[in-house]
């Protein structure tokens, strides 16, 4: 039995026995607060060079012959600058980016890792509980942390994850609609060892 289509904000069931195909409900990343840091970093980089440009104490290139000072001096500002950046600004911005939250109408995917890719997953057919938590900063940012536990799977632990009452309810919706769906199937005329009553 489909669901009715006078039923807003619910998306309609297949009919008994059609392929549901996987579609993909949401893809989430954790709140960009974290990058708060690398952006000041950004910021503070970017302003000493703008002032240190050119402008270096010859104190700090004393040691080198006088033809070699003034570029030296700035290629070794630049290249400070240059370590600076990738380590405390652009590998933090690729990590998280590469953290990734996918949520599908079958499941609930988890990726991590730059170099070596991590990957945990649970379905929602199976069931879980949904654990949520929020400190008071989560709850200024309208964030939280989620927890994904079927008791046999390893937990799907969403970290600061935005809007997070609405993805909760998310979830929660696609546990039922995955445990109608597998019930109605199992126990559905289709079913191997259903039995058709004749009149």
């Amino acid at each position: 039995m489909s669901q009715p289509s006078s039923l807003p904000g619910r998306p309609l069931t297949p009919a008994s026995g059609a392929a549901a195909p996987e579609m993909r409900v949401a893809r989430v990343r954790s709140h960009a607060r974290r990058l708060l840091w690398s952006a000041l970093v950004l910021i503070a980089v970017a302003t000493a060079m703008g002032y240190y440009s050119g402008n270096l104490p010859s104190s700090w290139t004393a040691w080198l012959p006088d033809d070699l000072q003034e570029a030296a001096a700035t290629w070794l500002l630049w290249s400070a600058a240059a370590v600076v950046v990738i380590v405390l600004v652009v590998i933090p911005y690729l990590r998280w980016l590469a953290h990734t939250y996918t949520i599908t109408t079958r499941r609930v995917i988890e990726r991590s890792g730059l170099v070596a890719r991590r990957r945990v997953e649970i379905t929602h057919a199976r069931g879980y509980t949904i654990s949520e938590k929020r400190g008071p900063l989560q709850r200024l940012w309208g964030t939280g942390d989620l927890v994904l536990s079927n008791g046999v799977e390893q937990p799907v632990r969403l970290t600061n994850v935005p809007a997070v009452r609405l993805v909760h309810e998310t979830l929660a919706d696609q546990v039922e609609i995955s445990q109608i769906l597998a019930h109605r199937d199992a126990h559905g005329p289709g079913a191997t060892g259903a039995t058709t009553v004749l009149p």
